[in-house]
């Protein structure tokens, strides 16, 4: 959306701007800077309507106004003290002629486990890793500060991303307390980038950055209603990320749009040599806001879970995906009723074991002066600081029985087991992807296949929570699923801004 000005609010600038806007009644609720996609923070900081700095000082007001206090979401973790010196850095640059791409001076929030060589804890939001910071910056977050994102903090998670116990209340962590879904307050918020998806959907920074492992984007994307890309595994660097397991492990944009999502995706989409997945040659300088245009279903084949093929009975499941369904057909899409197989791999939770037990230590030996670090100093502090909480997922992964062959032998099945489930119904159907909604098999499948997928906001149901629907396909197949997605958001325009209902 273009935001149109009429003579006497051009003439304004930085904090006058921001009361104006802020205290218009009248205006549109997608006029408040908050809730500006960065297509139209460009345009007008471009103008000389908007400061990187003007920004960044309404977006910590906010925080401290509903994430600190009034709904408390708790949503960000731990704000950054240099996040306005970066703004106005950034303002500098503009003002010299120099800017360095789309995201010169956009607000960034960080999942509390992606590295940041500053003043700010990467600890996944367990007490045991507070202490020193983290000697560099992850790989992703070196190449949003050369794209010129100014990093505004951390966003709380599961604790351990949703691996320390399962009863552990998704959103929960030691550190950061229980993350609020914006829509419904007392609803689940999804983890384990429950932060990252709140925090984006109640207008806390146009971007955040979380991470999956196995469902940790696409859930609390679906739950807050934000536009989440869970990436194939490898196209982003997992370098200064705390792993559960390389093998699923991945960072990931979520946003509020999914042209913004891609954008983000760009920035941080370049090979990193110490990551042990290389990306195919083909995808190198890959723009992924190429494909983003109208008309982007016109003639395309994609597969939908059957039983929403199957009388009334659609209706009564998920209302809003039966008419995500309708919308992309009306818009010249093949739909085709598919059954997508759970191939319910066996010996799952011992892969992840595996994986935590192989990863985790290592990451620990890379940080300095804090309490953990060994997984024993880990399982230790926790058990001595229990907060009635418990860790039997670190338990297990401490007592599992590691071999390296085995390991991959492992991974190579449970991934090969749900690669072949999603590529026979491409195949077979001669798919150009598949749409799912969020209580069919994908949600198992796509995340154990290390395959891409995207997940898009639908609506709302009758409780206020956001639905959503889900785009997926083979490894490397982003680019497409973004079209399709961005055409499909632009039909149904079904993001809904959160009422923070109790």
């Amino acid at each position: 959306m273009d935001v149109k000005l009429n003579g006497r609010m051009k003439r304004l600038t930085g904090v006058a701007l921001l009361s104006m806007l802020m205290n218009t009644a009248t205006a549109a609720p997608e006029t408040r800077l908050e809730y500006l996609s960065v297509d139209e923070i460009n345009q007008w900081m471009d103008r000389g309507q908007l400061t990187s700095a003007t920004l960044v000082q309404h977006l910590l007001e906010r925080v401290e106004k509903l994430d600190r206090n009034g709904p408390k979401i708790n949503a960000v973790i731990e704000l950054n003290p240099d996040a306005l010196a970066m703004a106005e850095a950034m303002d500098q640059e503009r003002k010299g002629g120099y800017i360095r791409g789309p995201l010169h001076g956009i607000p960034v929030l960080l999942k509390d486990n992606i590295d940041t060589s500053d003043e700010m804890q990467t600890s996944a939001g367990s007490l045991a890793m507070v202490g020193q910071p983290a000697a560099q910056d992850a790989f992703i977050v070196q190449r949003l500060r050369a794209a010129g994102a100014v990093i505004l903090g951390k966003t709380n998670l599961s604790e351990w991303a949703n691996f320390r116990d399962p009863a552990i209340p998704s959103g929960w962590s030691g550190r950061g307390g229980q993350t609020k879904n914006p829509h419904l307050l007392s609803g689940d918020p999804c983890g384990s980038s429950s932060g990252s998806a709140a925090a984006v959907a109640a207008g806390f920074a146009p971007l955040t950055v979380g991470t999956e492992t196995a469902g940790s984007i696409i859930c609390p994307a679906s739950f807050n209603g934000v536009v989440g890309i869970k990436p194939t595994v490898g196209l982003l660097s997992r370098s200064g990320i705390i792993p559960v397991t390389q093998k699923l492990d991945t960072p990931g944009p979520m946003a509020r749009t999914v042209r913004d999502a891609a954008l983000l995706l760009n920035a941080m989409a370049v090979d990193d040599p110490a990551d042990p997945i290389q990306k195919p040659r083909e995808l190198k300088g890959v723009d992924y806001t190429a494909l983003l245009r109208p008309g982007s279903l016109v003639g395309k084949r994609i597969g939908y879970p059957a039983k929403f093929d199957r009388g009334n009975l659609p209706l009564l499941i998920d209302p809003q995906f039966s008419k995500a369904l309708e919308l992309m057909q009306s818009a010249g899409a093949t739909l085709i009723p598919v059954d997508l197989t759970d191939p319910r791999s066996e010996r799952v939770d011992e892969a992840f074991f595996m994986g935590i037990k192989r990863d985790l230590p290592r990451y620990l030996a890379t940080r300095m002066c804090i309490p953990a670090q060994t997984m024993e100093d880990l399982l230790l502090f926790n058990a001595a600081n229990t907060e009635g909480r418990g860790q039997s997922t670190l338990l297990a992964a401490k007592e599992v029985v590691f071999d390296e062959k085995t390991y991959n032998q492992l991974w190579r099945k449970i991934q090969g087991e749900n690669a072949a489930a999603i590529d026979e119904l491409l195949t077979t159907h001669q798919l150009d992807a598949l749409v799912s909604d969020v209580g069919s098999a994908a949600m198992n499948v796509v995340p154990l296949a290390g395959y891409p997928g995207i997940m898009v906001p639908s609506g709302i149901d009758e409780e206020g929570v956001p639905t959503s629907i889900f785009f997926f396909g083979p490894r490397w197949s982003e680019a497409r699923l973004l079209a399709l997605a961005y055409g499909y958001e632009q039909l149904a325009n079904a993001r809904r801004t959160p009422a923070f209902k109790p």
